[in-house]
């Protein structure tokens, strides 16, 4: 199961114990904010891009969404995003359990501004019913991020 492999994976900075598992989906942001107990905002999302034919992952902010301008600035690319059968091929987990962690090598994480008006964030742990409880310099550590981007920009209503 993915959920265990993140765990495993976080024990390398003692932080296993902070997955937290539901009963129920978190498979969306609304769902996760619900099972977590939080504003939407700190629910981290992860969303995986095909860049020069490598996989990417970008956290974002639950409230805020993709800005196409600012990612093609910053990516030279229109956003692609990967389909679902490639997800565990290129990225190293299943539709439903993507996170930033324990993923495959060629894989670039980077964390976007919006995660930053918040201390502690809520990123999946590689199940649709799962979550972990991060402050961001944890998140930077354990995602090996590359590096933070602005790509992003407020949903409307």
């Amino acid at each position: 199961m993915s959920v265990e492999r993140v765990r495993n994976y976080l024990k390398q900075w003692n932080l296993e114990n902070r997955v937290k598992e539901f009963d129920e989906s978190s498979a969306t942001v609304e769902l996760a904010a619900h099972a977590v107990g939080c504003e939407p905002g700190r629910i981290a999302k992860t969303m995986s891009f095909l860049v020069d034919g490598k996989a990417i992952l970008i956290l974002l902010a639950g409230d805020v969404k993709i800005d196409n301008r600012k990612y093609k600035d910053r990516f030279h690319t229109k956003a692609a995003m990967l389909k679902p059968d490639q997800l565990e091929e290129l990225v190293g987990h299943p539709i439903g359990g993507v996170c930033p962690f324990d993923v495959k090598d060629t894989v670039d994480v980077y964390l976007d501004e919006s995660l930053r008006r918040f201390d502690v964030v809520y990123p999946a742990a590689g199940s649709p019913s799962s979550a972990v409880e991060l402050n961001l310099a944890e998140l930077e550590q354990c995602s090996k991020c590359r590096e933070w981007v602005d790509v992003s920009k407020l949903m409307e209503g």
